[in-house]
């Protein structure tokens, strides 16, 4: 089949990856570079980890997309990640903390109960006032988000799948399978798959009425030098209470330490928010003002905007549209570790493998890991 590819995210290159392997004939559209810095896929580091609160299907599918990452390292001869553990802290019965454990238990996945005294001991870079429950697992790790994608795309190139950068599409018509560009060219194929990010609502708007952009802030803080490897050796932090959930994204790889705060905006145009001012960074900087131990010897560095599209339920869009289209969207902010997982889906989808129902609930994380196989 000849099959045309909107987007150069995660999504749409696992897509074409999975595609090209089975003998198609894929092109990619990109709006901007490849790998574009305004694209959701596109930082120095993504997470994958099984804690996933009540959401029980995600958490059994973290497994077939641990086995999916493998497939894609043997592709690329290149292994982007790096296993660091997770550690989340909790207030006294915060459900979210509460049901990530019982899921985890369900489920036969390692995981540690510490009291906050044990947290202390053990990561003296923490501070753990406020600190009622903390659950440590040794499974958990960080992507290398933008040299993947940039690999990805490196080697689609060298297989002979066809990448159009800097090439905005402005139209789809999923029942045709034609994909119209700015530049006034019609691209025809038998297929077309709509990895949009945040911009799906202008191709496709019955799905843009059910998810929105969600502008989002990182920081990048630099540690005292002194804590600095110790930092690198750190697991991932997932902090929650009920005034506020951020994460902790330690500096390994040569990469930096990132600080998100995972509170949706669900507000911005993608085009144009996406200046970070120093006010809202020092206010995201403050979140881990008393986690921190010692906050007062970090300085912030630098700060990004990125863009989520979220699904009111933060549950992933993975459907046919039309006669000829396929759409992924939604994916929430916590998308990127399934990846590789969903492009052998959309692949099997669009070959009539498997039924777009089971791969919908799949993607809506409502499969255990026997359907996700």
């Amino acid at each position: 089949m000849r099959i045309t590819v909107v987007g150069a995210g995660i999504m749409g290159l696992s897509s074409a990856r999975a595609l090209s392997l089975r003998g198609h004939q894929v092109t990619v559209v990109e709006q901007g570079a490849v790998p574009n810095p305004l694209g959701s896929s596109v930082d120095q580091h993504r997470l994958i980890r099984y804690p996933y609160g009540d959401m029980s299907g995600y958490t059994a599918l973290v497994g077939p997309a641990y086995a999916a990452w493998d497939r894609l390292w043997e592709d690329l001869g290149e292994r982007l990640y790096r296993q660091t553990g997770t550690l989340i802290l909790g207030t006294e019965g915060h459900p979210w903390v509460e049901a990530a454990a019982g899921v985890l238990a369900d489920q036969g996945i390692e995981a540690t109960d510490l009291v906050p005294e044990a947290v202390a001991r053990r990561y003296p870079l923490l501070a753990t006032e406020g600190v009622a429950r903390a659950i440590l697992l040794p499974t958990g790790g960080v992507l290398l988000a933008g040299r993947i994608v940039e690999l990805l795309a490196h080697w689609l190139a060298q297989r002979g799948v066809t990448i159009l950068a800097h090439q905005r599409a402005t139209a789809v018509d999923p029942e045709a399978g034609t994909v119209d560009l700015a530049d006034g060219r019609r691209l025809e194929a038998d297929r077309v798959v709509v990895a949009a990010g945040p911009w799906v609502g202008r191709l496709l708007p019955e799905v843009g009425a059910r998810v929105t952009p969600s502008r989002q802030l990182v920081v990048y803080v630099a540690p005292p030098p002194e804590k600095a490897r110790a930092w690198a050796e750190m697991p991932m932090l997932l902090d929650l209470s009920p005034e506020r959930i951020f994460y902790v994204v330690p500096p390994v790889m040569g990469t930096g330490m990132k600080i998100g705060d995972h509170a949706f905006s669900m507000t911005g145009d993608p085009d144009r928010d996406r200046e970070a001012g120093a006010e809202e960074a020092r206010a995201l900087f403050a979140l881990a003002r008393d986690r921190l131990a010692g906050i007062d010897g970090y300085h912030l560095d630098e700060a990004k905007t990125c863009f989520y599209t979220v699904e009111p339920e933060e549950r992933f869009v993975v459907e046919p549209v039309g006669a000829a289209g396929l759409v992924l969207a939604g994916f929430s902010g916590h998308g990127f570790k399934f990846g590789p997982l969903i492009g052998e889906a959309a692949a099997d989808l669009l070959e009539g493998r498997r039924e777009a129902a089971e791969v919908a609930r799949q993607a809506a994380g409502r499969a255990m890991p026997e359907a996700a196989q």
